[in-house]
């Protein structure tokens, strides 16, 4: 295990919370282990099982330190992994002083934009924290966290702009079960990964009104151009000196694949209650989860008008979750649009 990460704490005990702190325990690296909720602290400690999040998953009592104080876990770590539902994570992690951030290697594991700011992690971090971007390390998929409770083999991109940090992080993840692979691009496989959400939210609507795989594959591919579109003109507007990233891996094809298509996915299965006629409020406490496509739907609405970089099939999403356009009547047009 590398000295470069340090104590390594991890903010949120979700379902990926869960599955990272499996992987990194598994590998002989104890965390501290920020826990909201004070049943699941004396659970984890009684029981060494997360109660509500992939609760077969049991943890050695000497490789968890779960506490729901914050600021007793950035206090004591050196390396902290940020994996709480992005609408939650201004309010939790603001309650840090901001100069504490400042020296820390941060690790996203969130796949949405802060709601409140409509900014990445990173770029409300660098704005509002002062941190250091050379620092900070995004993970993203193809991975599933109930597939890594039962050790399916799944692969991890680590994207960070300091090699040596962001092999460290690699190397603490890589086991039998973890494949990792690491870029320099930050921002387009965040942006990869939030907008994802959003098309897999969309897959499970068109599932719901009884569209067939084949009209599905056609979306999914339309999906991948827009993305890839939306990926290119981010890149040349916002930051063309940089090293240009290569698209076509598995950290967005695959993402975007594996989140339209799986049952593991929430966004696809919150794509499938809207579709069946339930509210947003409604599908969201059948879920008990936060589906992240719901809140990126509107941060990237914001973004593409910013930008001037049009995303249409995520703005018929936008529509039908936030402006009560009917599901039908959006997927009507997007038969269309892709005639």
């Amino acid at each position: 295990m590398s000295n470069k990460l340090g104590q390594i704490g991890i903010i949120g005990n979700g379902s990926w919370g869960t599955a990272l702190a499996k992987i990194l325990t598994d590998n002989g690296q104890p965390i501290q282990w920020w826990v909201r909720n004070e049943e699941a602290i004396k659970y984890l400690k009684s029981r060494q099982h997360n109660p509500h999040y992939l609760t077969s998953v049991r943890f050695m009592p000497d490789t968890i330190f779960p506490t729901n104080d914050i600021n007793a876990i950035v206090d004591s770590c050196d390396t902290l992994i940020v994996a709480v539902p992005s609408a939650y994570t201004q309010s939790i992690i603001t309650q840090v002083d901001k100069a504490k951030w400042q020296q820390k290697n941060i690790i996203s594991a969130i796949k949405g934009i802060l709601p409140d700011s409509n900014l990445l992690l990173n770029d409300y971090l660098t704005s509002q924290f002062n941190t250091s971007l050379e620092k900070y390390i995004s993970i993203t998929g193809p991975c599933h966290a109930e597939e890594v409770a039962d050790e399916r083999l799944s692969y991890l991109t680590f994207s960070g702009l300091d090699d040596s940090l962001t092999h460290a992080v690699a190397e603490a993840f890589q086991n039998t079960y973890i494949n990792t692979t690491c870029n320099h691009d930050i921002w387009g496989a965040q942006f990869a990964a939030v907008l994802k959400n959003i098309y897999a939210i969309g897959a499970g609507i068109a599932r719901a009104l009884d569209y067939g795989d084949n009209f599905v594959s056609v979306y999914i591919t339309n999906c991948y151009r827009e993305m890839y579109k939306f990926l290119e003109a981010h890149f040349e507007k916002v930051h063309p000196s940089n090293e240009r990233p290569d698209f076509h891996t598995s950290a967005y094809l695959g993402d975007l694949l594996v989140t339209c298509y799986s049952l593991h996915s929430r966004n696809r299965t919150f794509g499938t209650m809207i579709g069946k006629g339930y509210s947003v409020k409604a599908a969201t406490l059948e879920m008990n989860m936060v589906a992240e496509g719901y809140y990126a739907a509107r941060g990237m609405q914001s973004i593409s008008q910013q930008l001037s970089i049009p995303i249409p099939i995520a703005s018929f999403i936008y529509k039908m979750l936030w402006e009560n356009l009917p599901p039908s009547d959006g997927f009507l047009k997007l038969e269309k649009m892709f005639s």
